[in-house]
């Protein structure tokens, strides 16, 4: 499945679609099928699933935190200082 169709389909249709594929995984994992087909089930989940999250807003999505806090944080941590024999 193309990015071009899941484009195309609605939110319902999407999550409809990725139940077949799961149902279709499991089939194809206890059965003689290809490693391709177990493959291209799972790329075309994962399509769907970040079409999916870059639908969502931006308030729904987890803050991320930025290098220079991060850096910031460990520059003011107190150093250890050792002992001499």
């Amino acid at each position: 499945m193309k990015t071009k169709e899941i484009k195309k389909m609605s939110k319902e249709e999407r999550m409809k679609k990725m139940e077949e594929l799961k149902f279709e995984l499991i089939k194809a994992r206890s059965g003689k099928t290809g490693s391709s087909k177990i493959k291209e089930i799972k790329k075309t989940i994962a399509r769907i699933l970040t079409f999916n999250n870059q639908e969502k807003p931006k308030a729904e999505k987890a803050p991320v935190k930025k290098v220079a806090e991060k850096k910031k944080s460990l520059e003011t941590k107190p150093q250890r200082k050792l002992k001499k024999k």
